[in-house]
């Protein structure tokens, strides 16, 4: 088994496109499933359209869902809604098992895979790919 581990900055963007390194990691390894996950307690994968607004669109859904405001949680420590932040994994797994044909990962036309992470305490996160041939 083929394994990488992914350092990702948050501190700029929300959603950030994993899709790049995850072609490389698997270009030229031919068939099998590759593994995504992001062991970390307040993000999130997730399999989205980008560019076109998608991104922008799940901040503010999660926003509308898991409110910033710390009356809303138990869990309360850190910055201003981080108990949200926890919630986040309920809602969008952190880990995806993905085909892969040929040495690429079978996506769709505008698919991207992305890590999502609302939490502002921590921009610094890891991301392991392993991939385990046919």
């Amino acid at each position: 088994m083929d394994k990488l581990l992914v350092t990702v900055d948050t501190s700029t963007r929300k959603c950030v496109d994993l899709t790049p390194e995850i072609k490389g990691f698997v270009e030229g390894q031919g068939d099998g499933l590759l593994s995504v996950f992001a062991p970390h307690s307040t993000v999130g994968l997730a399999i989205l359209e980008l560019g076109s607004g998608s991104d922008t669109d799940l901040e503010a859904a999660l926003g509308r869902i898991l409110p910033r405001d710390d009356s809303f949680y138990s869990h309360a420590h850190g910055a201003t809604g981080h108990g949200a932040d926890h919630l986040i994994p309920a809602l969008i797994s952190p880990s995806l098992t993905l085909p892969v044909i040929d040495g690429q990962p079978a996506l769709g036309t505008w698919q991207s895979i992305v890590l999502v992470d609302l939490n502002v305490d921590n921009p610094e996160r890891h991301v392991l790919l392993s991939f385990i041939s046919d």
